[in-house]
Order: C-alpha cells, then structure tokens, then sequence
C-alpha cells in the first residue's frame, strides 16, 4: 500500500492533520495501535484557542464546535489576597472555547468516515524505516497479518511513548525535562459549572481548578501528592478539599452531582530537539508535553500540525521545500514560548515543598502585580488565548 503521507497516532493531532492534508488533495493513511472506543474514551481538556478554532474551519468540522462550544471571554484568578477577572476580550479581542477534546476528535473521525478515507486501527509493532532517505515506509502488524506503507513523509502524532521520537537517532536527540513535585486529583460530575468561566485558585492549601465540559458536565482539580492514588479520595473529601480551597461565595454556589471519571494526572514540561530529521516529523506529545496549568496541550499540538500542513502544501503544490527545512525550528520556537507560560503558571498557582516565608511572598507579590498591572494582564492573555502562529 502507498500514501503520500502516513500519520502515525490517530488522535486529535493526526486526524486533524489529515483532513487538512485531504481538503488540497494530499493522500494520508492513519495508523492507530489503539480501537476507535478507546481513543474516545479518553478524558482530556477542552480549552481552544482561536489558532485551534481556525484550524478546524479550514478542515470543515467546526460547525459542531459552533453550535456547542462555549466561548470564555475571560478567566477569573484567586489567591489569599482575593480574586480577580482577567477579561480576554477587552485585552487581546478574543476569546477562548470550551469544547471538549474527545468532542474535537469525534468530530474529525465522523469526517474522516465520511470523506472515506482509511484509518487503520490495531496497528501494533509499528517501525518507520528510511526516515533519512527518499524513499520512507512503515511496517506494522493488524492482527496476525504483517503490512507495509510505503509513502513520501512520516508524521509522527502517536504521542510521548509512541515508536516516532524514538526513530529518530539518541545521538541527534536533545531532551529537555521538568518533573512537578505534585499532581492534580481530577473528576468528572454530571452537574452544572460553578461559574461561566474557569476559576484558577491558589489558595493556602494548594491549586484547585473549576472547569467544564458543558452545561450539564463540570470537570473539577485540586492539587495532590503524587503518592496519592484516586481510591484514597472519596467523593465527599474530594467536595470537601474543592470547596475549602475556593473563596466562600463560589463554595456556597458549587452543585455537587454524580462522579463519572476521577483520576490522578502527573505534572511534567517536556521538549525534544528536533523535531524532524529526514522525512519524519514530530507532532503534539509525540516531541513536548506541558503541565495542563495553562491549557496549552491540545493547542500546541494543533500549532504543530499547522505548521506542517502549511510545509506539505507548499511541497505538494510547487515543490518548495522551505516549509518542510524549517518546520523544527518553526515549531520549537512557538512550543518554548508555550511552555515558558505554562511552567511560569504552574509555579505562581502551586505550593510547592520545601517553600519558605520569603518564597510564599514573591509569589503573593506576583499574583498582586497582576492583578493589579493591566500590561502584565495584557501578556497573561496574550498567552492563554494563543499566541500566533
């Protein structure tokens, strides 16, 4: 079989890769270990940026996202001095969306099936092979029959522990990493939001987050050790933890409902340089993970995939190749800057072991010098709404 592209990782970032390669005639095969069910049960944020909304314009699948997704137009922050409200809007003149991953991913897999094209679930023991020559291709097993993709480019979308990072030679390989000495208790109630808008707490006993999915599902976080496991935390001591890191009149309002998911994530910023050598090209956590603080997962992948669909554009249509020579150093330098605000983020929101007095008042000076600077308002906004690509 041959493809002019194969993606490998039939997430978000791979999906939306190939329905925007599809929509200028570019032929791309999907290969993805896991079964459809599994890559739609998986829980995982829902703020996108406007980049991320233009995205899925250009592919044709947003109209669902329009109907549905909610548009924040702003962010409130609390800390031990009081609360404030960041207004996106007024700051940059654009709001974010509350659309949930697993909405993003279904609606790219529903127009995959409709424009017919091939995704090929269950594909194990994945290898690319001649990454650095001219001729790349990909061997995998589905079941117990062996297959081939032959192709011109590999996109690596398969995620942190996925084959494509790894194909690409240690010696060529510079990682960069940072551990957070905590993690967040999340869960999933079937109840209304306690707000319009998120609710970022750094109160005294640690960071708590107020999200949600929709009008009826809020998605709820308090930040935990990482030797914490989800069955030490009841439904009532995790109520309990929410409402007494939140201020008195947000906790009076909180409508408590049915807990569908609850789970413990770890904190961690991850980049790998570079990303692509020869033919293949990193995309989303495949080359960088950033801590969820600044919801900048999701959106950072899809600046990837902007990038390269651009590159592949350009080579397909008149066989320039400056977009693809370029896509490393394109990506990194908007994926360091992303990962400079949610690190920067992560630090001023968190309590972390082992901080003393003066720690503890450098980051209430922090916390009050935004909430009282306009410009530096101004640049927390610029980040979270997305900066351009």
């Amino acid at each position: 079989m041959r493809c002019q592209v194969a993606i490998i990782g039939g997430g978000p970032s791979g999906l939306l890769l190939g329905q925007l390669l599809h929509g200028q005639g570019i032929d791309a095969v999907v290969l993805e270990r896991r079964s459809r069910d599994y890559v739609l049960g998986r829980i995982r944020a829902g703020v996108l940026e406007q980049g991320l909304v233009g995205l899925m314009e250009e592919a044709g699948v947003a109209e669902r996202l329009h109907a549905e997704g909610h548009k924040h137009n702003g962010t409130v922050i609390v800390h031990p001095g009081g609360s404030f409200r960041v207004d996106f809007r007024e700051l940059t003149g654009r709001p974010v969306v509350v659309y949930g991953q697993t909405e993003v991913t279904r609606d790219l897999y529903d127009a995959r099936d409709a424009a017919g094209l091939m995704t090929e679930f269950g594909a194990e023991d994945v290898v690319i092979h001649g990454a650095d020559t001219d001729a790349p291709h990909v061997t995998y097993r589905v079941g117990d029959e062996a297959r081939r993709l032959d192709c011109d480019f590999v996109a690596g979308c398969d995620g942190f522990h996925g084959v494509s990072r790894r194909t690409i030679p240690a010696a060529l390989r510079r990682e960069f990493e940072k551990t957070y000495p905590f993690g967040w208790l999340g869960v999933l109630s079937e109840s209304p939001p306690v707000g319009d808008e998120l609710i970022y707490a750094g109160a005294e006993g640690g960071f708590a987050l107020c999200s949600m999915r929709n009008d009826r599902l809020s998605r709820y976080y308090v930040q935990c050790p990482l030797t914490d496991r989800p069955e030490d935390w009841s439904d009532e001591a995790f109520w309990a933890e929410l409402r007494h890191r939140l201020p008195a009149d947000v906790a009076g309002r909180l409508v408590t409902g049915p807990v569908i998911e609850k789970s413990i994530a770890p904190l961690r910023s991850f980049v790998t340089e570079p990303m692509q050598w020869g033919r293949l090209f990193l995309c989303g956590d495949a080359a960088h993970i950033v801590p969820p603080t600044g919801a900048k997962g999701l959106n950072t992948a899809a600046s990837d995939v902007n990038y390269l669909y651009r590159a592949l554009t350009g080579y397909y249509a008149s066989g320039d190749r400056a977009g693809l020579d370029s896509y490393s150093q394109k990506a990194l330098g908007r994926i360091w800057k992303a990962e400079r605000f949610s690190w920067w983020f992560s630090s001023l929101m968190h309590r972390f072991p082992g901080q003393d007095g003066f720690d503890l008042r450098m980051r209430e000076a922090e916390l009050a010098f935004l909430a009282e600077n306009e410009a530096q308002q101004r640049a927390f906004a610029e980040n979270y709404v997305g900066l351009p690509y």
